[in-house]
């Protein structure tokens, strides 16, 4: 069951509630019996079990040239012309 709590209770309690969600559980807060917020564990991933740098090594190459790639419709953008007219 989630206990709701009203906002100054959170403010006066908050070790007491912070020890609650530490076990798990959830905690609504309430202004003027409205929920507000609620207050949950933070699930961190354990060391080691999500690394995201470098997980297309090998799988894709990049040109010498991306950092150009399309450099003249860019400047042509900004300068506001139009890349896809024809030229006189």
């Amino acid at each position: 069951m989630t206990e709701t709590v009203n906002i100054h209770e959170a403010k006066t309690h908050l070790s007491r509630i912070l020890d609650k969600v530490s076990q798990g559980e959830s905690v609504i807060i309430a202004r003027s019996g409205q929920p507000i917020a609620r207050l949950s564990r933070f699930e961190s991933p354990q060391p080691g079990t999500s690394e995201r740098v470098g997980f297309l090594k090998g799988q894709i190459e990049v040109p010498e040239d991306f950092d150009r790639l399309g450099g003249q419709a860019i400047l042509d953008a900004f300068q506001g012309e139009d890349p896809n007219a024809s030229a006189p």
